[in-house]
């Protein structure tokens, strides 16, 4: 319906679609009609007084998608015709199903994460990472994009080698088994114990160093060491991944690129682009776009992260031929990226300005920010876990006579839910303190209440009886017009999200699509009404619209709660 008013503006204004689309807004008065258009940006360019614009364009417009259009002031308000609404509206929602708000865009795209070091487990801030991964891969597939999920595993250098010093110091033959420990928990075990043992005795740090070295050498006892715990990390993230559904369609290693980039960087030079200092080192000048001097290869010829991520990024192009290469990764990482992209736009890649990172912002605890080295994180794993068993505790109060294999689906799906809407809900650029406990509320903007009202309304179609007639269109409440309205808007959030990569508004959406339809299941009758065809119809829609936000999400929806 937003799209015949900007078709009716668009004859008579000398606007594009495009900018009367941001201009269209839904009045909080519904008096005021269902969408307005304020013209005062006409007024520059018709040297007209607005009020005067909008009383010349109601008489203008007309259409039998409208009760009434009217000029209210400088805006322009449009009444839709109810009942050609709600049924233009159920009839596409119900045929489309899950297709429901679907774009056809077709570009080849790569998404990056969740790119961890196996030094530790995977904790809260992983979990922000996947998520959020999730919730954009699903955003570009649902608006018809092919899109290959990758993952950077940072499996070598000087924080992984911290680890493999501690357990030759402290290990004695342990292992996950021995221990009963998840297997990355293990490494990450080692990893704090690094920490602890450095702060006594400096020389510890050298010990990484020399082991560094010695990995780099070839050194072969080293390599035994590190390939053993670096399988550890990989066989527990895999398993936290499962946790998550996560499906990776190609691993990268740092220990197969580290020093893959050598030649890119000497190509750089003779095109003038990377120069070199006097102690031998290469690097590129950024200072001219504020970001200073970027280091390529030291002086001893090694090279460091960011050549790493330089042929990594010309790897996969040539791998895929991508129209977009994604990074998701924490906003720490501001600058690399920044950095990065900048640095192959000066080597002469062209596609270089299609990658983007995709910056979140840092996971507190409410007792500070987690730091691994110290062991105050919250693994992934555990949280889960932990989340899973309150969600449990819930279930168990409302149906004793579940089989323990339903109340586990269950509660997993609660926890997840809760888990997933509590971080897609807030901008992803922001930092979020985690609580649990007010993640798997009930009630209030959750990922639990919005799985409660999908099942409420799922409980209605349950009980109705099959409908033998069909009731003529009714004269709709304002309730229903509130609901319908803002079904019919899913398609332009779906778009929005897109073209921000903004999870949020999808799950802002959700949110206040279930208040609407509480308002309207609080207030009205479904079975046994007058209306009763239509209404159920309303609700299936209403059902299947709120699956298709949760699912963008990654949110699967229960029947039952």
């Amino acid at each position: 319906m937003k799209e015949l008013i900007i078709f009716s503006l668009v004859e008579h204004i000398a606007l594009s679609k495009e900018r009367i689309a941001e201009l269209i807004e839904i009045p909080k008065d519904t008096s005021h009609g269902d969408y307005t258009f304020p013209c005062f940006v006409l007024a520059a360019q018709y040297k007209k007084n607005p009020v005067q614009i909008a009383q010349e364009l109601a008489g203008k417009i007309t259409g039998d998608e409208f009760e009434k259009i009217e000029a209210r002031g400088p805006y322009l308000n449009f009444f839709l015709n109810r009942s050609l609404l709600a049924q233009q509206t159920l009839k596409k929602i119900l045929k489309e199903k899950e297709q429901y708000g679907t774009r056809k865009i077709k570009e080849r795209i790569v998404i990056e994460f969740p790119s961890p070091n196996t030094n530790k487990p995977l904790h809260l801030g992983h979990a922000r990472n996947i998520i959020t991964g999730q919730a954009v891969t699903n955003l570009l597939e649902f608006t018809g994009n092919k899109v290959q999920v990758t993952n950077l595993y940072n499996d070598r250098g000087v924080h992984i080698c911290k680890s493999m010093v501690a357990y030759e110091k402290f290990g004695k033959g342990d292992s996950p088994e021995k221990a009963k420990r998840k297997s990355d928990h293990l490494v990450g075990d080692y990893y704090v114990k690094f920490a602890q043992a450095a702060k006594e005795n400096p020389d510890f740090e050298k010990e990484a160093q020399e082991s560094l070295k010695k990995w780099e050498s070839g050194d072969k006892k080293t390599l035994e060491l590190w390939k053993k715990m670096n399988d550890w990390a990989f066989k527990g993230f895999e398993k936290t991944y499962k946790l998550f559904d996560l499906k990776i369609e190609k691993n990268y290693y740092e220990s197969n690129l580290y020093n893959r980039g050598k030649e890119i960087v000497l190509e750089g030079v003779k095109k003038g682009i990377v120069k070199k200092k006097e102690d031998g080192a290469f690097f590129i000048d950024l200072t001219p776009y504020g970001m200073g001097e970027k280091i390529l290869l030291r002086a001893d010829g090694t090279s460091i992260y960011t050549t790493q991520d330089i042929y990594l990024a010309i790897l996969k192009y040539e791998e895929f031929k991508f129209n977009r290469s994604l990074y998701v990764c924490a906003s720490e990482q501001n600058y690399h990226f920044k950095a990065l992209f900048k640095m192959l736009e000066l080597l002469g890649y062209p596609w270089a300005k299609n990658l983007v990172h995709v910056s979140y912002g840092m996971v507190n605890l409410e007792s500070g920010r987690m730091k691994s080295r110290e062991g105050n994180v919250v693994d992934s794993d555990n949280l889960v876990q932990e989340m899973k068993d309150m969600a449990s505790e819930e279930i168990e109060k409302r149906h004793k006579e579940l089989s323990q294999k339903e109340k586990d689906y269950r509660s997993k799906t609660i926890a997840m839910a809760a888990l997933r809407y509590y971080f897609l809900k807030v901008d992803i650029t922001k930092d979020v303190t985690f609580k649990p406990e007010e993640s798997l509320s009930f009630e209030g903007d959750t990922g639990p209440y919005l799985l409660y009202t999908y099942a409420r309304a799922q409980s209605i179609l349950a009980k109705a009886q099959k409908v033998k007639k069909k009731s003529a269109l009714p004269q709709l409440t304002d309730k229903e017009k509130q609901l319908i309205i803002y079904l019919t808007t899913f398609p332009q959030v779906v778009s929005s999200a897109y073209n921000s990569l903004a999870p949020n508004l999808i799950a802002n959406y959700a949110y206040h699509l279930a208040q609407k339809f509480n308002e309207f299941y609080h207030s009205h009758q479904v079975i046994g009404s007058e209306q009763e065809a239509f209404r159920l119809a309303l609700v299936e829609a209403f059902a299947q619209v709120l699956k298709n936000a949760l699912s963008l999400l990654g949110i699967p929806v229960l029947k039952k709660m």
